[in-house]
């Protein structure tokens, strides 16, 4: 902390530096001024937090510094300490925030205790400062995302306006409740590869920068608002309420805009002008079936607009159609099968010349569905919701050249990289479950003779008990209770060749500890009583 005694007599200055302990407040640097104008200037380079100034001085008085004080610096605490006892001088001081008022001569207590009050004073409110700066960051840092949460539900339910009517009309300083409205989805799906690669994972970002540069045009003339849709990820929604009319002008300016800071467009898809709020939800819905009927072989940035033309043929090519082929060489685990049949897929779309955004969701539904069906069939445990195209849940689904098209070569090598990787997973989950299986058949092989049932050998290998008995049978074509039985009763064959071992010790050997119930097993199983297997045997000398 900073300290500045202001006074035009030099003795009561050094009085001052001598009666105080500056390190007990935590006060490193003391400054002086003789009069007024001199510690305007120290104030204004040091910003000191405790001021001591007497009232009487020349060029500009105590009085004078004070309201300065009060005007510019009003967070520092101010101790008057003077030679007259007057009361304007005293009002004067409590009028522009001071602490004290001490006479002269200075008493040492006096002094200290007055620094310590506003030391403490200081403190307390510069917390409070900190406290409300940090609110404040706080507040402008979520004041976007609370606006997106309330246009995202504004576009599906209107009736969520009246709860935030006030608020809306004063932030975006609207007089009255606008009459009509429109809307305009802009999708982040084709944006051009090399900006994508820009911001990498980093979506959040990306948006933050969509929105700034679209509400930066809107906001030239308060026309309306531009926001992340919550609902979908990849939605940029523009909802204009100034002139809808003219909408399609500021996304061109909005597109302009992204062309100058990012180097690409976006696609848009524009609704019909509709009531205020009431209608919004129709006109989203328009403008997002314009954007979903959208041409994704064509170049991007040009606008759709809601009912402009016709809408694009959908044309049905199931990849269901090509599954049995994906199905054979995905098992086949050999990359020159799957690229061919990759090859296949895409020959077959090409001369389609029209991709719709809707026929790209299709695919990549069918896709995933297949995906997940041949893994729960050759390994039920595992799950899959890989899409068509390998990505991450928020990152844009379509393959798309620098340009920003859908590329079927890009297509082609990504989803025949995909399922080579997923070949190549499952006959490593494969391998590694029939390797697992084995390791409890061993198990059961060198142990035996002890107490085993199918929920010890679960909590010692960790899986399900379910899984076991599946995974098991699969593997050895019985299950594993009989797996058990017969391990113990081909041990028992053996020691039944032993004349000095009785029925009943061999039971106990083997894990049986009634004799009566191994006899009956062992008869059910070899078809003969232990008895009667050891006699046959003892005949034939084998």
């Amino acid at each position: 902390m900073k300290a500045l005694i202001v006074d035009d007599e030099k003795h009561v200055r050094d009085a001052i530096r001598l009666l105080v302990e500056w390190e007990r407040y935590g006060i490193d640097e003391v400054f002086e001024a003789p009069e007024g104008e001199s510690a305007v200037r120290i104030i204004e380079a040091e910003r000191p937090e405790i001021i001591f100034t007497d009232m009487r001085m020349p060029v500009m008085s105590g009085v004078e510094l004070l309201e300065w004080i009060h005007r510019h610096q009003p967070q520092a605490k101010t101790i008057v300490i003077s030679g007259h006892d007057d009361f304007d001088f005293v009002r004067h001081t409590v009028k522009y925030g001071g602490m004290d008022y001490i006479l002269k001569p200075i008493d040492e207590g006096e002094l200290n205790e007055a620094l310590a009050k506003a030391v403490q004073s200081w403190h307390k409110e510069n917390e409070a400062r900190k406290q409300n700066q940090i609110r404040s960051i706080e507040i402008n840092r979520i004041k976007p995302a609370y606006w997106d949460k309330l246009f995202s539900g504004l576009i599906e339910e209107a009736g969520k306006y009246e709860s935030f009517a006030e608020h809306f009309e004063r932030e975006f300083r609207v007089a009255a409740r606008p009459e009509t409205g429109r809307t305009a989805v802009m999708s982040i799906d084709t944006l051009p590869r090399f900006i994508r690669d820009k911001f990498g994972s980093h979506l959040d970002l990306l948006f933050f920068s969509l929105t700034n540069i679209a509400n930066e045009v809107l906001q030239r003339d308060r026309s309306g608002y531009a926001f992340r849709h919550w609902n979908s990820p990849h939605e940029l929604v523009v909802v204009c309420w100034h002139s809808p009319e003219t909408l399609e002008d500021r996304i061109r300016g909005i597109n302009e805009g992204i062309r100058f800071v990012l180097g690409g467009s976006l696609d848009a898809g524009i609704g019909t002008m509709q009531p205020f709020p009431g209608g919004l939800k129709d006109s989203y819905r328009e403008a997002l079936a314009a954007l979903r009927q959208r041409n994704l072989l064509q170049t991007p940035g040009r606008m759709l607009h809601y009912g402009a033309g016709q809408p694009q043929r959908f044309v049905p090519l199931p990849f269901s159609r090509f599954e049995a082929d994906f199905r054979s060489a995905l098992l086949s685990a050999r990359e020159d099968q799957i690229e061919s049949v990759t090859d296949q897929w895409i020959a077959a779309i090409e001369p389609l010349g029209s991709i719709t955004a809707e026929q790209m969701e299709l695919w990549n539904h069918e896709y995933t569905v297949f995906k997940s069906r041949c893994i729960g069939e050759f390994l039920p445990d595992e799950e899959s919701a890989s899409p068509l195209v390998p990505q991450d849940a928020d990152s844009p689904i379509f393959p798309l050249d620098d340009s920003g098209r859908l590329s079927l070569r890009l297509l082609r090598d990504e989803v025949a990289r995909d399922l080579i990787r997923l070949s190549v997973m499952l006959a490593k989950l494969a391998q590694r479950e029939r390797n697992i299986i084995r390791d409890i058949a061993d198990y059961i092989e060198r142990h035996y003779h002890e107490e085993m049932t199918l929920q010890h050998i679960s909590d010692r290998f960790y899986l399900s008990r379910e899984y076991i008995s599946r995974r098991f049978k699969q593997e050895f074509g019985e299950n594993i209770s009989d797996y058990i039985a017969r391990v113990r009763i081909e041990k028992a064959k053996q020691l039944l060749l032993s004349p000095n071992l009785r029925i009943a010790q061999i039971a106990e050997i083997i894990g049986y500890q009634d004799e009566k119930y191994f006899s009956k097993v062992f008869k059910k199983m070899v078809g003969q009583s232990p008895n009667e297997y050891r006699k046959k045997h003892e005949r034939t000398g084998e």
